[in-house]
């Protein structure tokens, strides 16, 4: 079993841990060093026990925090995925008629009646205004 040196608040610790762990112990160990710099930087200087509960107390704190918020986002998650699966299993909606008005075939009608006249108007200008030679 390996042992790791651990420093806490300017002390150092020699602490065993199980083959391949020493990582997570190291990086454990610098967070509770993080919270005891903090202690020592305001109150000062504090025998190790008290500096030890007081650094764990406040890690404990922040992780009580971080699992209620991991908690909130499981939460909103697993309603999200609700609400995803009930999209996912609604029936598609309905096809909607869309009608498109059609012009009448007598206007259709007209407006080419109206179109032929106006180019038999158009010629007879043209003939009129053309000059002769």
């Amino acid at each position: 079993m390996p042992e790791v040196e651990i420093t806490i608040g300017g002390r150092s610790f020699e602490v065993a841990c199980q083959e391949g762990e020493e990582h997570y112990l190291e990086t454990a160990a610098r967070m509770l060093d993080k919270e005891a710099q903090v202690l020592s930087d305001q109150i000062g200087r504090l025998p190790e026990g008290r500096m030890l509960l007081m650094a764990g107390l406040m890690l404990a704190d922040k992780t009580a925090g971080l699992e209620d918020r991991l908690r909130d986002m499981e939460d909103r998650c697993a309603a999200l995925q609700d609400e995803v699966q009930a999209l996912r299993n609604r029936p598609a909606p309905e096809a909607q008629r869309v009608e498109v008005p059609v012009v009448p075939q007598s206007v259709t009608e007209t407006l080419a009646e109206l179109a032929a006249r106006a180019e038999a108007v158009a010629a007879e200008v043209e003939e009129k205004t053309a000059p002769r030679g």
